[in-house]
């Protein structure tokens, strides 16, 4: 798009966020300080308010409700499908009346293999704010994931396959949307067209321009990070291949950036399993065992009594293993990995 000029901070900035737009094919991609303000700016300018009621799937990390509780709406918490990638649609289609947003979320990098919620909340008027934190450089088709919905939120946190050390950004082919994310993230200046300066009460979620120009140079290598984290992810598969008590759970039909290897634990107490792993000297790390991933609606600040549960969220979370890898995970390391998940598998099932 065409700018104005700017100083050259500023400048920076409008750099980065150009050469992402190209490279993603988006109009417009406003550049903010996290992956989380990514996700509050990009529900805010597509118009949640406080009193709001968001949809978010169970099976996903604390950081994707944060900002809808801190805009003030209600998250309403929908089940996933049997194997993670997606919301259980019969749970959705329950939630829908008066739902203001709907959040997916691509977790470990894999993306839905269906458009059916998109085609839902399309009906319904509804707008869809991707939360693809995980999921830079999953290709559905030749679309990027996360790019069929009316905003897409990505992070660049040091773990992530394009890595400013902290920062995120939107992405969206809405111009309305970009201009209301790029007041939203700097205490509505400038405004968008029809608004007064400092009109609202918004945020510094600013990316400062060193980070941006540091997100420029990782840019020009991102391709080759997720040939990297290919072939990590597809090593680990490999080297496993042949322990049965793990499934290596691949998605179909996409191109996916294997951000993490994911496999479901045919074993008994397979979260016990995966807290053993992160315990052990040299750790694996993983979701369940290191991070203590479980749904967010038995997180003890959203869990309600009264309310049913996300039971196949809980299934997929007690029995998934999914590796934390990072970019400095060499071939040696990775070959220890397999090598100490398979002697532990081993000792599990003859204990």
């Amino acid at each position: 798009m065409t700018r104005a000029a700017a100083p050259p901070l500023t400048g920076e900035v409008n750099a980065y966020e150009d050469e992402l737009a190209r490279y993603l094919g988006v109009t417009d991609v406003v550049a903010v300080s996290s992956g989380t303000a990514a996700l509050q700016t990009g529900l805010y300018a597509a118009g949640v308010r406080p009193g709001d009621r968001v949809i978010v799937p169970a099976l996903t990390v604390v950081m994707t409700v944060a900002p809808v509780v801190a805009l003030g709406a209600q998250p309403v918490f929908v089940d996933c499908n049997d194997d993670g990638t997606d919301f259980d649609l019969d749970d959705l289609t329950t939630h829908l009346d008066d739902a203001a947003a709907i959040v997916p979320v691509y977790l470990w990098g894999r993306a839905p293999d269906s458009d059916a919620v998109h085609h839902l909340a399309a009906r319904r008027g509804i707008p869809v704010v991707v939360d693809a934190c995980q999921a830079l450089g999953t290709m559905i088709g030749r679309t990027h994931a996360g790019l069929d919905a009316t905003v897409g939120c990505y992070s660049t946190h040091q773990l992530k396959l394009l890595s400013t050390g902290e920062g995120g950004f939107l992405a969206t082919d809405d111009s309305e949307i970009a201009a209301t994310a790029r007041a939203y993230r700097s205490h509505w200046l400038p405004p968008p067209p029809q608004s007064a300066p400092a009109s609202r009460i918004a945020h510094n979620f600013r990316l400062a321009a060193p980070l941006a120009a540091l997100g420029r140079a990782e840019l020009s290598g991102l391709d080759e990070q997720i040939s990297w984290r290919t072939e990590q992810t597809l090593l680990l598969i490999r080297l496993l291949a042949q322990v049965k008590q793990l499934e290596a759970l691949v998605p179909p039909r996409q191109r996916w950036n294997h951000y993490a290897p994911v496999f479901r634990l045919h074993l008994d107490r397979p979260r016990a399993f995966s807290e053993h792993l992160a315990a052990l000297d040299i750790p694996v790390p993983n979701s369940t065992g290191t991070f203590k991933l479980i749904p967010l609606d038995q997180r003890p600040m959203f869990a309600d009594e009264t309310g049913p549960r996300c039971t196949t969220a809980a299934t997929v979370l007690d029995t998934v293993l999914a590796i934390a890898l990072t970019r400095a995970d060499d071939h040696t390391r990775i070959a220890q990995y397999a090598a100490i998940i398979e002697q532990e598998v081993h000792r599990w099932v003859d204990a």
